[in-house]
């Protein structure tokens, strides 16, 4: 087994937390074709990003905000399917309210609606699109993360499966554990993850009440 030191834990939301690709997939696709563009394309290009960064690099002459607003409409609106991955319940049960965080590229109300769609734990810090400035791939959302718990980025872990993710919490200077739910290995290696996985399941918490580290073990 590997153990982890830490004092926080960051997690990103989708593809970490929570299982929303069929919903992202039929949002994205539908508005992809509405504006002649390749479905999986723009998919990848979408996950992990504020939409508002996709739309303006895909229609810079067009009305971004606008577009941004019917994207999350429609997001808001497809919660079918939208469900816990394995392990993520279980591991932000065991982990003690105060020292975890959710850091999202969602908006602040599309966030909620999935949480609440999964059955998640209601995290006392989240981070998302609304309260940052620079989204992923720039380090902001983990370091506004781990300053809302009152630590260092350096001594938190980061959770997540998208590159620019990986690439947001490196640039923070926090270690990162990349799940496999949506890119490859190479891909997750190359953002720089120092730990790949399968899942949260593979993950649980072995640190003694009371004491101010957290000691995370990957199976």
């Amino acid at each position: 087994m590997t153990k982890i030191r830490c004092r926080g834990v960051l997690f990103d939301l989708d593809g970490v937390l929570v299982d929303s690709t069929p919903a992202v997939e039929r949002v994205w696709a539908g508005w992809a074709r509405e504006h002649g563009f390749i479905p999986d394309e723009v998919v990848k290009k979408a996950h992990g990003r504020p939409s508002l960064a996709t739309i303006r690099e895909l229609l810079p002459s067009g009305d971004h905000d606008a577009e941004n607003r019917e994207v999350e409409r429609r997001e808001i609106a497809d919660v079918d399917g939208v469900i816990p991955l394995p392990g993520a319940m279980e591991l932000l049960r065991a982990l003690p309210p105060e020292r975890w965080a959710i850091v999202t590229s969602c908006t602040r109300p599309l966030a909620h609606v999935r949480i609440r769609a999964a059955g998640l734990p209601q995290p006392r810090q989240l981070v998302t699109a609304d309260d940052i400035k620079h989204g992923k791939p720039d380090p902001e959302p983990y370091l506004k993360g781990a300053r809302f718990l009152g630590v260092s980025a350096v001594d938190c872990i980061v959770f997540e499966d998208a590159p620019a993710g990986i690439r947001a919490g490196k640039a923070a200077g926090a270690r990162v554990i990349a799940l496999r739910t949506t890119s490859s290995d190479v891909e997750l290696q190359q953002a720089g993850a120092d730990w790949i996985v399968d899942n949260c399941a593979e993950l649980f918490l072995d640190s003694p009440q009371g004491v101010e580290e957290l000691f995370l073990l990957i199976r």
